[in-house]
């Protein structure tokens, strides 16, 4: 079986609060669940990976599993990175441009979440391209990573959260990251993502280029 772990969670850094046993308990258990996962579908593959199967790799009962991801494409798309993204945008210069804020938080993002567990993102990509309730369920979160954005531009720029601009805005941005994820894997992960990433917020800023890049 080839070993392969969870996409890890960004824990408190130093100079923060330390959770607490119960949260890291959670996160424990999360990262076993996520770990289980894709190990029995990198081994068997994503269809015939089942709740009971995780559950028993992951030592947790079928409950456990379903109490923390309500599906089966919840293990594979779930992460512990919305808030952090979050936290990094409000982090930055007041007077930084906007896509200069989005860019620097993305490339950190990727380093992260990708370039610290490279063959997990593979994985997690792949999936996303080749199994369909994967893909629709990407989907439907995306929603909710789009309110989430709606309200830090909302808090840097001032403007209502809820307007339709900002809605158009953060989808936008959100549907363009998913293409450049999704553009990735099609290829085979030959691509450099921060460069794939780099490209996709460049024609959200200035639209489409008149050559080909």
């Amino acid at each position: 079986m080839t070993s392969m772990t969870a996409a890890r969670s960004p824990l408190a850094p130093a100079d923060r609060p330390r959770l607490g046993l119960r949260e890291r308990k959670k996160i424990k258990t999360r990262e076993a669940i996520r770990s289980a996962t894709y190990a029995l579908v990198t081994e068997q593959g994503y269809e015939a990976t089942t709740i009971e199967q995780i559950a028993e790799q992951a030592e947790v009962s079928p409950s456990t599993v379903f109490r923390y991801f309500p599906t089966k494409e919840d293990i594979v798309l779930t992460d512990e990175y919305d808030p952090v993204l979050l936290e990094g945008l409000r982090s930055r210069p007041a007077d930084e441009p906007w896509p200069d804020s989005i860019r620097h938080v993305m490339r950190e993002a990727i380093r992260t979440g990708v370039d610290e567990d490279v063959e997990v993102a593979r994985l997690r990509t792949r999936l996303m391209v080749e199994v369909p309730a994967v893909r629709s369920r990407m989907m439907e979160s995306m929603s909710v990573t789009g309110r989430m954005l709606c309200a830090a531009i909302g808090e840097r720029t001032g403007r209502d959260p809820d307007s339709l601009e900002v809605r158009v805005y953060a989808m936008a941005l959100i549907g363009g990251l998913m293409e450049a994820s999704l553009y990735w894997a099609e290829r085979g992960h030959q691509d450099d993502l921060t460069s794939l990433v780099d490209r996709a917020l460049a024609v959200l800023q200035h639209g489409l280029p008149r050559e080909n890049p």
